[in-house]
Parts: structure tokens; C-alpha cells; sequence
């Protein structure tokens, strides 16, 4: 059985040797594995293959090159969903100037059964904790669907044009304005006109972070 957690360059390399193995029918080199992954260095993958190995996701026979096979603890149907970036659950903060410091290529691996073929989907990490009775700690990730409209109720990502912020919070239009609400009795809703809110995503999975014991 599979334990711990793995890191998005394992998650990346475990997608790959599924997706390589599905495809050839013998597993990758792990010269292959690096250039795939954007790894020069082969002693970092063998490290992380030792993890995946630890994880008990993989068997591996050092005596061979294609030495590597998935175990049945490898989860099958794996489905890419890219990290692009973070989300303020707390109040609404400015976008930085700097880019995200997430990779382009940086994804998490969710299984079909959870996200279907991943379409219109992103994930994106909290900061704050506005929505911690939503269950929606600072650290969690959240899978979102795009879309541009939502209902009373629904948990969004949304920007706010005048003041160029983003901030994650429950939509409600009512009376001509929307109120974006908090999960957190100690914080206040947002008011804004329709015009002024636009709505980049909605909540569909959240993935909460393990504390350490």
C-alpha cells in the first residue's frame, strides 16, 4: 500500500511511467524518465524513484536499464490538473506583480473517478483562513471549474476589477449587489456591484493538508 506523500516531481514522474508504459508496453530509461520530467541530473531521478519505490508505487531491477514496474498500489487513470497559482481566503489581496511561483508545467495527479478527464479544471493554493468552516484551510488546494457565472451559494474564485484583487469566498447576488461571503465568523462579507466582480472559477474538490503529527 502506498504511504506518504508524494511531491509534484514524483506525482510527474509516476504519470509519466504510466503514460510511458501504456503507450510502449516497456518501461522508460531513467534518461528518459529526466528528460520528460526537466531533470538533467540522474541521481535525482533515482532518488525520487527510490521514493516511489518506498511509496511502494514501483518495483525496480537495478541490474537492467527498463528495470522499473508499476505495483497495484500505482494509481491507474491518473489526471493531470495544473497548479497555477494561489488564492486568497482571507481579505481580498492585490495580485503581485511577480509571476506565481509555481511552474508553468506544475500539476497535481487526481484520479478519473474524482475529476472525470480533468476538462476546464485547474487547482489553485490557499492562503487565509476565511473559509475555515467551509473546511478550507491556509495550505489546502482547491480544484477548480472554470466558468464565468455562478449561483447563491457557490464557493468562487473571484477578481475584482476596481481594485485589481482576488479572493476566494461564497457568492450570493442579492438586491443588486453581490455579497461574498466569509466561512469565518470573525471576518465580514464583501460588497461590490455586479460589474465589479468577475467570476474565474468554482470550487469543485478541495484537497486538505495533512497536518504533521
Amino acid at each position: 500500500m502506498a504511504k506518504g506523500k508524494l511531491s509534484t516531481r514524483q506525482q510527474r514522474m509516476l504519470t509519466f511511467i504510466r503514460d510511458f508504459l501504456r503507450e510502449n508496453d516497456y518501461p522508460p530509461t531513467i534518461r528518459e524518465i529526466g528528460r520528460a520530467c526537466l531533470i538533467s541530473s540522474t541521481s535525482v531521478v533515482n532518488y525520487n524513484l527510490n521514493k516511489l519505490e518506498e511509496c511502494g508505487l514501483i518495483n525496480r531491477n537495478l541490474r537492467v536499464s527498463r528495470g522499473i514496474q508499476l505495483t497495484e498500489a500505482a494509481p491507474r487513470n491518473l489526471v493531470p490538473i495544473p497548479l497555477v497559482g494561489r488564492i486568497f481566503a482571507s481579505e481580498p489581496v492585490p495580485v503581485p506583480d511577480a509571476p506565481a511561483s509555481f511552474a508553468p508545467d506544475e500539476a497535481i495527479n487526481l484520479t478519473r473517478d474524482l475529476v472525470g478527464d480533468g476538462a476546464d479544471l485547474f487547482a489553485l493554493e490557499v492562503r487565509g483562513d476565511s473559509m475555515i468552516d467551509a473546511m478550507i484551510g491556509d495550505g489546502d488546494v482547491v480544484v477548480m471549474k472554470r466558468q464565468i457565472e455562478a449561483r447563491n451559494g457557490d464557493l468562487v474564485a473571484v477578481w475584482l476589477n476596481d481594485s485589481e484583487e482576488t479572493t476566494l469566498k461564497h457568492f450570493y447576488l442579492e438586491d443588486g449587489r453581490v455579497r461574498l461571503q466569509p466561512a469565518n465568523p470573525t471576518m465580514q462579507p464583501i460588497y461590490a456591484i455586479p460589474a465589479n466582480v468577475r467570476v474565474q472559477g468554482k470550487v469543485v474538490l478541495v484537497l486538505r493538508q495533512m497536518e504533521a503529527i
